[in-house]
Order: C-alpha cells, then structure tokens, then sequence
C-alpha cells in the first residue's frame, strides 16, 4: 500500500528510560518541548540549566560548567539594557538586581552539576552551527542579549572543531559519570537569518560533526527528529504561523516516535496512566458541585495511588493537593446549594 509519505525509520533504542532514570536535557527550545513531556510524566528531568542554547559551543562549556561546578562570580556578570547578564546564559536568568541574577545562576549550577553526576542520559539538541563572538575577549557567547551587533563577529564553525571539543568533552564526561548516555538530535528549526542556503550549510555540519562523534564512542546515539520533520511531516500545516517553529500537533508525532524508542512497554503503559490522569484533572465541568464530578475526583484520587505504588519515586502531590482542593470547593458549593 502507498503511504503517500516517506516513513522514517526511528530504531528502538537498545537504553531505556525508565522512572528511575534521570535525564538532562540540554540545547535549542526543541530540546524543552521533549524534555518537558518528560518531566510532566514524573521522569526524573532537568532541563537547559543555562537556558536555551544553540549552537555546540555553547552547549559544550556549559557541561564543562557542570563537570567542574563552576560557579560565577559578580565579575562574571555585565550590564546593558537595564539589567544585569551573563554572556554564558538566556535572558530568562537576566535581573535588575545583579545579587538575584547571581544567585539564579548559581542555584542552577549546583543543581544540575550534582544531577548530572548521577543521571543516565543526556539528550543534547544542536540547532545552529553558527554563532556570535565576543570580540572583547574572542570568546562565543551563548546570547547577546540584544546587545549592538558591532560588539561580536559573526561565525560558522567547522565540523573538525566541532568534532574534537566534543571528543575531549565525551571523554571527560565518561570519567565523570561512567554510566551516562548521550543521545545528540538536531533541531528542526531552520535558523534563516543567514538564508535558506545558509541554514542548509549549517545544519550540514551539525550532522556530520554528529555522525562523527557516534562513531567514534558506543555510548553516543542519536535520534532523528530532524528527518521526521524534513521527510515524514514535510507539510506547512506542522509550522507555526512563522513558517518555522514545529505546531503542537508536529511535537507530538515526534513525541510518539521518542517514547516508542526509548520507553519500554510497561514504562509506556504508565506514563500514559500518569498522561490521563493529569488531563483529568484539567478537565472543568460546567456544575463542579454535582456528587458526579466528587466521585469523578475521587476515583482520580484512587488511580493516583495505584500510581504511587507503580512508581513509588514519582512525587504527585501537586495532583493530590489539586483534586482535593477542588473536593473542599465542591463540598462547599453543595452545602450553600
């Protein structure tokens, strides 16, 4: 039969991940939207420490941060646009007041660095192999913080350089954490700042600077979000109205293909339990006071136990203190009635 479709073959990843292994998710926003679901279905997830990040280098120091729990001081931080920045972090860690901004990073820091002693897996996102270059100090910077464009230079990394940082990082990486995997996917956000040609050109080398890294270690995989979207949803309709960024309907194929990989079948029969419960509990009725919403909250109440038993190390008190609160008001709306 004719599919109409050109079908990507995702293999069924040989490492699982289960509710006791934990995963840092590092790289593009690509990597929060996957990295998110996990940590909504009680997976033990850490994502972008430093924020978002694009481009290999980036990415590389700031694991490198991590490896030697690296924290920053106040000579680290600058200031423009009213607030206070680190050329190594999102916006997202920016404040006005430079003691805050400090502290956010750092409590980051000592999180992830400790998590990233022990965990599993980690899931590293490139989405452009181009970047900016401090030209104070000739050091890539992970954002400008919209800073003026005369302050950097603007680069294309090669796939040798790529390829030998990260060699060097891999390794210290194994000798830090010998049990982790790395798993490398490349975003399919197209970066056309530079052109269509120009995004082609960088996507390019991010490929082969991956396909190199998996060749030369075992405990180096990759997953092909990039050919699902290019090839599989090759469509507007899984773009957002930029014409770049992938729709939730596009995420959640991708989402299918991840969790067929890497989730074993009673790991994906429970986190398809914890995924109906917690849309449940979004769900709102028209008259919450009736005896059929409390025993519709209250059988809730009775599969989220039967979770805790499954997955005694998933924490769902945030569902519990949520259905329970919704009881009281539910009660209470029958007793004034």
């Amino acid at each position: 039969m004719n599919l109409f479709r050109t079908v990507v073959d995702v293999p069924e990843s040989r490492h699982k991940l289960d509710f006791e292994s934990s995963s840092l998710w590092m790289g593009s926003c690509f990597t929060e939207n996957i990295g998110f679901r996990l940590k909504q279905l009680k997976f033990p997830t850490q994502i972008n420490p430093f924020g978002v990040l694009y481009n290999p280098e980036s990415i590389r120091t700031s694991l490198s941060f991590l490896t030697q729990k690296r924290y920053f001081t106040l000579k680290d931080l600058r200031y423009g646009n009213d607030l206070w920045y680190s050329f190594y972090h999102h916006s997202t860690f920016s404040h006005h007041d430079r003691n805050i901004c400090l502290e956010r990073i750092n409590e980051s820091i000592d999180k992830a660095s400790g998590f990233i002693k022990n965990a599993h897996f980690l899931f590293i996102t490139f989405g452009t192999a181009r970047a900016y270059r401090l030209r104070e100090t000739g050091g890539i910077v992970s954002n400008c913080h919209k800073l003026p464009h005369k302050l950097f230079t603007h680069i294309l990394m090669d796939v040798d350089t790529i390829v030998s940082s990260y060699k060097k990082l891999i390794e210290n990486l194994q000798e830090f954490n010998p049990r982790l995997k790395l798993v490398f996917t490349l975003s399919p956000v197209r970066h056309l700042k530079d052109g269509a040609t120009g995004n082609q050109v960088s996507k390019s080398t991010l490929m082969l600077a991956i396909s190199q890294l998996q060749d030369a270690f075992d405990n180096v995989f990759y997953f092909p979000a990039y050919e699902i979207v290019m090839d599989e949803l090759r469509d507007y309709r899984f773009y957002q109205e930029d014409m770049l960024h992938i729709t939730r309907q596009g995420v959640d194929y991708i989402w299918g293909k991840f969790m067929d990989s890497f989730l074993a079948p009673r790991t994906l029969s429970l986190a398809n339990e914890i995924k109906a419960v917690k849309q449940a509990i979004e769900h709102r009725p028209f008259n919450p006071a009736t005896e059929k919403h409390r025993l519709f909250l209250r059988r809730q109440l009775e599969k989220i136990s039967a979770l805790e038993n499954s997955v005694p190390m998933a924490d769902f008190s945030e569902e519990k203190n949520e259905i329970i609160s919704r009881l009281e008001i539910s009660d209470r709306g029958n007793i004034s009635s």
